[in-house]
Parts: C-alpha cells; structure tokens; sequence
C-alpha cells in the first residue's frame, strides 16, 4: 500500500506481473474510487463546457462519452478526462484523483456568476444558461474490470438479457437493490467497463464481482499493473507524461483537441502549435537490450547529443523488454531512429516505435 493522492491505494495484490497478465488474457478488477467525479448540468452545460474541454461535447448524445482536455491559459493540460452526457442537460465528468479538486475550483472559477451544488426550480427558472457544479467524489466509488472475458463477467453480474453497453457509452443497471453506472471505456487496451455506485455499495459490488469472476479468473489488480498496462498501450498518465508545461500537440493527442470550436480555454495556443508544429513530441520507444528498466527523468541523447528526457517507463509484462515515453525534439521524432536511454550514468541503446507498443496477436 503506498499514499497516492491523498488515498491508501494498492500497488499489488499478489504481483504486478500475475495481475497484468490476468487482464490480458480474463479480467482483472481495479479500484478507482479515488478518481473524481463531478457533475455539470442545467439550461447552459453543455455550452459552457465546450469553453472549458477541448474535445466536442456537442457531439455526444445522452449515454455516450469521450476522452478530453482541461487546460490553462497556456494550452497546458490541467487534466485528461473523460465525460459522459448522462442526461440531456447533465454530465458526469471522471476526472484524476490528484486533479480533482483542482478541476473543481478551475471549472467553479469560471463559471462566473452560476452556483455549485444542485440546482433548484427558483435557480433553474431564473437563469436559461445557468450551470451548476457538484463534487460528488466523496460519495461515489468505482471500479474498472478490464480483460477479454468481460462479457461473461457482465452477464453474471447484471443477467443474461442485460445489454453490455456499446464502446464509450453509459447506462444505468440494477444492482442488489440498488443502481449502478456502467460504462464501456478503459486504460488498458483490453475490453472493459467502468462501474459508479454509491460509496455505500463499494464493498458490497467489489465483492460480488471477485466471487462471480472466480470462473472467469478474476484478480484484483494494483496501481502496478495499471501502469504497465496503460504504458504498452502508449496511454499516458497525467503527472507524467501529462502536465501543465505541455499541451495535447506535444503529447500527440491531437485527435481530442475539436480546434474548428471557435472558443475554448487554451486554443489560441493550440492553433499556433499545430501551424508551427511543436518543438518537442511525446514519442515511444522500446529498448534493444535486456537490462535495467527506463524510469522517468532519465536523459534521452542520439549520436551522444541529449534530445529529450523520459517520461514514463517500466519493464513491459507482455513483450518482456523495457518500454517507456519521452519527450524529445521534434525532428528526432522518427518513427525507427535509434537513441540511447541514460541509465544510471551508462548509456543503453533504444529505438522510437509506432504506438502502440503493444498489439494483441
């Protein structure tokens, strides 16, 4: 158990190897409660959020969802995010433990002049655009099953004739005397869901789902495995390979940023990335010998010259070599160039690679 954010959270349950291997080939079970989760809703919410998130949120229809950026002034990434329109004027946002209450106060400072916390009738009547926020972290949980056997596991959980959610979609299901949220995104490449329930239900759901995903061959699954999983799948992690400093252009994360929107929180400054083209990129790279895992901050040099610094790195489970992120200049951004990765004062060679780094055969 190490502190992240605030919380106790779980590195392994039995190894992070065992764990990352029981999601790629059944399922495996993480706890995500401490992830954040706000709502935005009333008259103007979608409006308004489409001035603060990069992505679309026009686009969604009710039960469906999409990965996205909160950014500063400077097209900086506050957080990475995913939201789901959970109603006509209502969204549910997940958003990074360590961000959310950031994320909170960033979102509540420009909703000028609107409420947080619920809305009544005398507010809604009052104002046809007003938005309102609500922190509701601390009373919802949530867990991310993850693994090819996923569909067998939603059966035995919610009943034969229970529609497994479409791919980034959301639904509500009865549960044990309760309702569940389930939606059909991930962090690990595998086939999943995400399940939201009250905080109340938290152990009540997580052990109901070990005991009818022992046939499966379920495991409760660590931050360990969470990260190896996500780094082979080039999926980056705030805080790392994500920050403040850098924007989605240098992460290569284009694809999430919507730049025909004519107004959104840091887009003059993606505009001009994408027309300039970004100094440095976030690319992936894998190592050519066997030896001692990347780690973050190790220096990243070509031809005995530093290009850049890594970002995430780790000793890949299922392509058993080391496999990590950097940042390095924009013209030694090449798919196949060779670099070397500084290890602890010796150099050892790599070669930049197309994401991701992982492929399911």
């Amino acid at each position: 158990m190490v502190p992240f954010a605030g919380w106790l959270m779980p590195v392994q349950y039995t190894s992070i190897v065992e764990e990352h291997q029981a999601v790629r080939n059944n399922v495996g079970m993480f706890d995500i409660s401490h992830m954040g989760q706000l709502i935005v809703e009333g008259p103007g919410a979608c409006a308004w959020l489409n001035t603060m998130l990069t992505n679309n949120v026009g686009k969604l229809d009710v039960g469906t969802g999409q990965y996205t950026f909160l950014l500063n002034d400077r097209g900086g990434i506050i957080d990475d995010l995913i939201v789901y329109r959970i109603g006509e004027r209502e969204f549910l946002l997940v958003v990074n433990a360590a961000r959310a209450d950031e994320d909170f106060a960033w979102l509540e400072g420009h909703n000028v002049g609107h409420a947080s916390g619920l809305p009544d009738s005398t507010d809604r009547k009052r104002d046809a655009c007003a938005t309102f926020l609500t922190n509701r972290s601390a009373d919802f949980g949530g867990v991310a099953i993850q693994g090819p056997r996923i569909a067998e596991l939603f059966h035995a959980l919610f009943g034969a004739n229970a529609d497994l959610p479409p791919r980034n979609s959301i639904a509500d299901f009865p549960f044990d005397g309760t309702t569940v949220s389930v939606a059909r995104t991930g962090y690990t490449g595998e086939d999943g869901i995400e399940v939201f329930f009250r905080s109340s239900d938290a152990a009540k759901f997580w052990n109901a789902a070990l005991e009818r995903g022992k046939p499966f061959g379920i495991k409760p699954c660590g931050l360990g495995a969470r990260d190896t999983l996500r780094l082979e799948m080039c999926y980056p992690l705030n805080g790392s390979d994500l920050s403040p400093e850098r924007n989605p252009i240098e992460a290569g994360l284009g694809f999430f940023v919507d730049l025909t929107k004519s107004n959104f929180i840091g887009r003059d400054v993606l505009l001009e990335t994408k027309e300039k083209g970004p100094r440095e990129k976030l690319v992936p790279f894998r190592m050519k010998e066997k030896g001692p895992p990347p780690r973050p901050h190790y220096a990243v040099f070509e031809n005995g010259e530093r290009i850049g610094e890594v970002t995430s790195g780790t000793l890949s489970p299922s392509l058993n070599w080391g496999a990590g992120m950097a940042y390095v200049s924009t013209a030694r951004a090449k798919i196949g160039a060779r670099i070397d990765i500084e290890i602890r004062g010796q150099k050892f060679p790599a070669t930049i690679e197309k994401k991701p780094l992982y492929k399911k055969s």
